[in-house]
């Protein structure tokens, strides 16, 4: 069984790259190779913001108003994946926003469970549903 130490395969791998260059041939092949692996993709990340309020309704219209604000200063923050929850209890985050899908693949933005017709974001954005039937 070979060593199988940092040192040596670290060794071993300069030994490989300058290849047949060690035994006097002229054409060793590059001596840097491109990466292994492929860069990773973006991820999504999620930033928790505390604030105090007096009750569980208060807290939500504080948070609607706080990611409605986000979304008007940043535009990539996913104003759909916004989401309540106790303090101490994130595994019982409810959705602040309705997000229903409509004809043309956009999202609902209006609060969740919100009567009647469903409504894509921006000020002319496209009303769909049952309406306030």
């Amino acid at each position: 069984m070979g060593d199988n130490r940092l040192p040596y395969r670290r060794q071993r791998r300069v030994i490989e790259a300058f290849g047949s260059a060690r035994s006097g041939e002229a054409d060793a092949g590059p001596l840097i190779t491109p990466a292994r692996r492929a860069p990773r993709p973006p991820r999504r990340f999620t930033a928790h913001l505390g604030f105090e309020a007096d009750g569980p309704e208060q807290a939500h219209d504080l948070a609607v108003a706080y990611a409605e604000a986000l979304s008007l200063l940043r535009p990539e923050v996913a104003l759909g994946a916004a989401a309540l929850s106790p303090a101490d209890a994130w595994h019982r985050a409810e959705r602040l926003f309705c997000g229903a899908p409509g004809p043309d693949g956009e999202r609902c933005a209006d609060v969740a469970g919100h009567p009647g017709f469903h409504h894509a974001p921006g000020p002319g954005g496209l009303g769909w549903g049952e309406g306030d039937g």
